[in-house]
């Protein structure tokens, strides 16, 4: 089995590790930069709360056209930089073969099998370039739950327990998916098939809404904003927000939700640094698009009101215009 981990960042890097060291599934890489020589040189480290290991990363690339097809392409790049990699993630995909896109916020996939019009998401997909290279047939969806951060090139630290949630647009079960979890299984990988995934997708943006911006923001830790008394109340209504868009499109979450606890997390996951707050100071591109704006636009078609994303999404768009072009 041909598996790609395409956008070996933080994320990438957690589960190539894994894959490599289990040894189930012949496993490239598509990454860049420092990370990518160093991988090369040193091959990969993973530094977690009870193990640390390093494997050799044989076939390591920037150029995913040097690969061959792949069954499974696990796509592990920011949602704002997958358009301009749509023709390379769809040339990967071997007949049968699916693209995991395991990413935070809503996927370009969402109104596929929904019969909604227009079909694409403007905002994440622009020109429809993966709605058309890469086909939402041929997508499956991925919720994250593991926090991970790149500490030095070749080193990608996991600071607590991860899980990830899979499961294909139309709920329905497929070769490709079952293969996906087979593999994250071999792995020693905790995966569970979703029965709904775009449920699955808002339950984790609750996490990322209030989470990830505010840090962003605020250079804060989530323990740190949590006792901030004014930052506390700001990531209530931006959850608050969320439940109200998910109910209005279909999907009432009111009676799983702690809001509070969302807000000001508890343990390790309140000592990280969101992976927003990681893209800022790294001067990356954020997912202020799939994490708020696409949210909000979901919330003028559906009548409802959202005024705290109205306000914070200008704030990281134009904080992220800034910090790149230092």
């Amino acid at each position: 089995m041909k598996v790609c981990v395409f956008g070996a960042g933080a994320v990438g890097s957690h589960i190539a590790a894994k894959l490599l060291r289990a040894g189930a599934a012949e496993t490239s890489l598509v990454a860049r930069g420092a990370h990518l020589d160093a991988m090369r040189r040193n091959g990969l480290t993973y530094v977690g709360e009870t193990e640390r290991f390093t494997v050799p990363v044989p076939q390591c690339t920037n150029d995913p056209g040097t690969l061959p097809q792949q069954d499974l392409v696990l796509v592990t790049l920011k949602a704002v930089s997958l358009p301009q990699s749509a023709d390379a993630i769809g040339r990967l995909i071997a007949p049968g073969g699916a693209a995991v896109f395991l990413l935070n916020g809503i996927p370009w996939w969402w109104r596929y099998g929904l019969d909604a019009k227009p079909a694409t998401l403007p905002l994440l997909d622009p020109e429809g370039r993966l709605w058309s290279d890469v086909r939402p047939e041929r997508a499956l969806g991925g919720v994250i739950y593991s926090p991970n951060e790149i500490t030095e090139p070749g080193v990608v630290s996991n600071s607590t327990r991860s899980h990830f949630v899979l499961g294909a647009p139309d709920n329905g079960d497929s070769p490709a998916l079952a293969s996906a979890l087979r593999v994250f299984e071999q792995a020693g990988l905790t995966a569970k098939r979703s029965a709904d995934i775009r449920r699955d997708v808002w339950l984790k943006l609750l996490l990322n809404a209030p989470g990830n911006p505010l840090s962003a923001l605020t250079r804060l830790t989530a323990g740190e904003r949590g006792a901030d008394e004014g930052l506390f109340e700001v990531g209530k209504a931006l959850v608050r927000e969320v439940l109200a868009v998910a109910k209005a499109t279909g999907w009432d979450l009111g009676d799983d939700v702690d809001v509070e606890g969302i807000v000001r997390p508890k343990g390790t996951l309140g000592g990280g640094r969101p992976s927003m707050l990681q893209d800022i100071l790294a001067g990356r591109p954020t997912e202020v698009a799939a994490l708020l704006e696409q949210p909000a636009a979901f919330g003028v078609e559906h009548g409802i009101a959202t005024p705290v994303m109205d306000v914070v999404a200008p704030l990281v768009r134009g904080l992220d215009r800034a910090v790149r072009k230092r």
